[in-house]
């Protein structure tokens, strides 16, 4: 017995401190009660858009200084960016993104959003969080508190980043541009999580490799020569053109790209003309194109432009009417989960809740991310972007029995739950945190 005695005790010295923390998930239980929930009501309530997240950044930075950490704000625009530093050892980043969307809420949730605001276009739109950011951002506080409270069980430095403008796919890059990595501690590696509303409560999605798509954001502006709609010989039409284009760039997936390459090109907006009777001079076609890997990405990019030029040639446009094609700045690359990182912390979350934990469903969609920023291949930055369900089991049991459909994301009716999806959430950055921070010799 002895002997036994002897042994149990080596192997709990062996373990991380994190792992005999047997309470961290009722400590992080205990505080949504006493102050993470009334903030994400107060956060649901009171969305805001890309690049206008001024009200949520200074909350976040409130919240984050009261953990002890030196906080910056602006970075990047609205962005705040928080470091937490505790003796020597690695530098890990954590993200959340904090903008909402321009939709109406009909989630029917008594905290639903009513809100509007004045986009950075200068139309006012109404505001939601439809993508659950208000998950994101209430969970980093609740792990940043959760550190705090524990730094006799890690060293190191954690940089918590609250990111703008991740709907728009601009907010990462325009902090790195205002050099988060030479302002600030660079990271040795980075994390971040996204709520799931088609993912079962009490559920974690970690795989390595792709976990994110590329997404790039184009506009197709085709020239026309305005005419009567009843002599149209007389003009060019660009609607004829442009649905030629639409039906065209179907074959760019079907034919330039690898059968067992993922690639999309969807057209989500086609205007042109005001009048019945009016030949318009001028369409304009706004696409989102996705792809996970590099080399498809430029084929995409590089098929559109071709397509769109040379069916302008072939309906006789003049070279200075052809079609114009315009990648925005709205884009990223793919999100790629380092595999000995990803490795590392899918065993630390097995550790922490169990093997079944996890959700190892395939991906349904391309999905973008511009967390890809933060890890690009030149940054040197492994990265682990893992997702948690949101939605309860027994909502998806009525779905499969014919009862209404679980929301999507980006859906006026979308919600999650949050007290399961928040402190799953921040108890699987934490024990990563304190495992991958653990001190030396442990």
């Amino acid at each position: 017995m002895k002997h036994l005695l002897a042994l149990a005790a080596a192997l709990a010295a062996s373990q991380p401190a994190w792992a005999q923390d047997s309470d961290l998930g009722t400590a992080i239980a205990a505080d949504y009660d006493q102050k993470l929930e009334a903030l994400f009501i107060d956060f649901h309530k009171n969305p805001e858009l890309s690049y206008k997240e001024t009200r949520t950044a200074a909350i976040m930075a409130k919240e984050l200084r009261l953990t002890g950490a030196t906080v910056t704000e602006n970075v990047g625009g609205t962005g705040v960016v928080a470091v937490m530093k505790n003796g020597e050892g690695p530098t890990l980043l954590l993200r959340a993104d904090m903008d909402g969307l321009p939709l109406v809420e009909d989630s029917g949730l008594d905290y639903m959003s009513t809100v509007t605001q004045v986009s950075i276009d200068g139309q006012e739109k109404p505001v939601m969080h439809a993508c659950g950011h208000d998950v994101h951002i209430t969970s980093l506080i609740g792990t940043a508190r959760q550190l705090a409270d524990r730094k006799d069980q890690w060293s190191g430095t954690i940089v918590f980043i609250v990111q703008p403008a991740e709907e728009r796919i601009g907010g990462a890059k325009m902090m790195m541009d205002d050099g988060l990595y030479t302002r600030f501690p660079k990271p040795d590696f980075a994390m971040a999580f996204h709520v799931g509303s088609g993912m079962a409560t009490g559920k974690i999605g970690l795989n390595e490799g792709i976990s994110y798509s590329s997404v790039d954001t184009v506009d197709i502006i085709v020239h026309g020569v305005g005419a009567h709609g009843a002599s149209p010989h007389r003009g060019k039409d660009p609607i004829v053109m442009g649905s030629e284009i639409v039906m065209a760039l179907q074959t760019i997936v079907t034919r330039d790209i690898a059968p067992l390459k993922p690639a999309i090109i969807t057209v989500g907006s086609f205007h042109s003309g005001f009048k019945h009777n009016i030949i318009s001079d001028k369409a304009v076609l706004q696409l989102t194109v996705r792809s996970d890997d590099a080399d498809t990405r430029q084929k995409l990019l590089d098929g559109i432009k071709r397509v769109s030029v040379n069916i302008g040639r072939m309906n006789g446009l003049p070279e200075d009417k052809l079609p114009e094609v315009k990648v925005s700045h709205e884009n990223t690359p793919a999100v790629y989960n380092d595999a000995a990182l990803t490795q590392r912390v899918r065993g630390i979350f097995a550790t922490q809740f169990g093997s079944d934990i996890f959700d190892d469903s395939p991906r349904e969609g391309m999905g973008g991310e511009d967390f890809a920023y933060f890890v690009a291949p030149n940054s040197d930055v492994p990265g682990v972007y893992f997702n948690v369900g949101g939605t309860a089991q027994a909502d998806f049991d009525r779905e499969k029995a014919g009862g209404a459909p679980v929301p999507s994301h980006h859906s006026p009716f979308f919600k999650v739950e949050p007290r399961e999806s928040v402190t799953l959430g921040t108890e699987a950055m934490v024990a990563a945190t304190l495992d991958l921070l653990a001190p030396k010799g442990e």
